[in-house]
């Protein structure tokens, strides 16, 4: 994951702005520590902050096309970028990066080949022949992008809001799947699943295509060239990617950084349930199990840092980016710099405990469908910076463009939470997995029931958290007495 920060039509061209910018744009070095870099045409800016794990020696940014008129810095992961560089074959690349592709794609097919790219990305592209500019991001919000606006009449884009937030007169968080263009002056929508709209789907289940779909998914985010792992808390979802990436290592001949064994990660309080389950997890799987710990104490102590870098206060964020924060820190200090991790599956086959009040496919359908448009506010949120806060990249196959179609043109029939039948939630899911012959997971693993991220590190860290809030916040509201004006 990197740090991109543009400004586009300044006021002031002098040195001190543009010493302005790369100030700012240090802001984001945690994202990407491993190079920056700047470009500057007249009264416009692009800056990166670089985390490599594609080409990492000569993928720096700004990218560029051969002549250099086009420059683009991008934040994300192409995953389909061998299949584009085919349909480019007229262009030289220069890198090895994944991300070069953008350029190129400009060139030939103009602002609308934002569709075409498979993958996680926010980016601001500069046409320096008549300086115009596009900004873009992912599908489903992964990586986060903000704009802002300056008194000056420039407008700014960024990885998080610390870069603009002392030099914007206002800004917003930029919509996932939607594109700013300059020529139009105006924010559209480049994303148009059929699942949208309000129509119910009626594709009947078939348990194989889910599970070919999803391990397409998994697969093509092993995409890197630096030491990568998974992060394993025992519930369904990461087991499942665990499974699926054990499985490929163990078929590939490819010669990996770490070898072919996987290592998994995993973080709770001492006697955790997530500790647990991900050890026989591990175990069952042969992975190289990383069992980390951390205390209720130091959790409460990074708080402050957490929400420096997550850029929230909603409370159940913050709760479940603190152990993931804790872990990305030690994950970084073995040297691993990308893990894939199990967001989505909940809001995709509505396998929260609440589902089980769904009254209706219509109803569970539509909910499904607001949960996932607002991913990019909490759960994709907390991956992304909790992760970035020391330089780590996580993946995310659930989100997948294509499975995502797949599980949402589903009938949603058949995630209807029903007892009486053997369905508990995210059954879709579990039977399309449940493999007598080759099994993926244990059955009580496969079947284990849904553990909110925060409850599973252990309980104790819930409780002392409200502990510390009524001990610190509680007298605030309800012992000093309010002033009246």
């Amino acid at each position: 994951m990197c740090g991109i920060l543009a400004v586009l039509g300044v006021g002031d061209v002098s040195l001190a702005k543009r010493s302005r910018i790369i100030e700012l744009s240090r802001r984001l070095r945690h994202r990407g520590p491993d190079w920056s870099g700047i470009h500057s045409f007249e009264d416009c800016y692009l800056a990166h902050q670089r985390l490599a794990i594609v080409d990492p020696t000569s993928g720096d940014q700004p990218l560029y096309n051969e002549d250099k008129t086009v420059v683009v810095t991008v934040n994300g992961e192409i995953y389909n970028h061998e299949e584009l560089k085919a349909k480019l074959k007229s262009h030289q690349f220069q890198t090895g990066s994944d991300c070069e592709v953008i350029a190129y794609l400009y060139e030939e097919y103009g602002e609308e080949f934002v569709d075409m790219l498979d993958g996680m990305f926010s980016f601001v592209l500069l046409d320096t022949r008549d300086k115009s500019f596009i900004a873009a991001r992912d599908a489903i919000g992964i990586c986060p992008l903000y704009m802002g606006w300056g008194l000056d009449g420039s407008v700014w884009f960024s990885s998080e809001m610390k870069a603009l937030s002392d030099d914007c007169e206002r800004f917003i968080s930029f919509p996932p799947g939607h594109l700013y263009s300059s020529k139009t002056g105006g924010l559209r929508r480049w994303y148009n699943p059929p699942w949208f709209s309000e129509s119910i789907p009626s594709t009947p289940y078939d348990p194989l295509l889910i599970r070919e779909s999803f391990e397409k998914a998994v697969i093509k985010r092993l995409m890197t060239d630096v030491p990568f792992g998974v992060l394993l808390s025992g519930g369904l979802d990461s087991s499942l990617v665990a499974s699926v990436v054990s499985r490929h290592l163990a078929e590939t001949k490819v010669v990996r950084q770490w070898g072919n064994q996987l290592h998994t990660f995993c973080i709770g309080l001492k006697g955790s349930p997530d500790l647990k389950a991900a050890k026989e997890v591990a175990d069952y799987l042969g992975t190289v199990h990383h069992e980390l710990h951390f205390t209720v104490q130091e959790g409460i102590d990074a708080l402050e840092e957490v929400i420096y870098h997550i850029e929230t206060y909603d409370v159940t964020t913050i709760r479940a980016s603190t152990p993931m924060f804790l872990m990305s820190r030690k994950i970084k200090s073995l040297g691993v710099k990308m893990v894939l991790s199990g967001e989505g599956s909940d809001e995709i086959f509505g396998g929260y405990l609440y589902f089980h009040k769904a009254p209706n496919k219509k109803e569970l359908h539509e909910e499904t469908c607001r949960k996932i448009k607002a991913l990019h506010l909490y759960d994709c949120l907390r991956a992304n910076k909790g992760t970035s806060a020391w330089g780590l990249e996580a993946r995310v196959p659930f989100l997948d463009k294509s499975f995502i179609n797949v599980a949402m043109d589903l009938d949603p029939e058949c995630k209807m939470i029903r007892r009486d039948i053997g369905r508990i939630e995210k059954w879709v899911l579990r039977n399309a997995f449940d493999d007598e012959e080759k099994p993926y997971l244990p059955k009580h693993i496969l079947y284990r029931q849904k553990e909110q991220f925060s409850d599973g590190v252990g309980y104790s860290w819930i409780d002392g958290l409200k502990d510390h809030a009524n001990a610190h916040v509680y007298h605030l509201l309800f012992v000093k007495p309010f002033i009246s004006c």
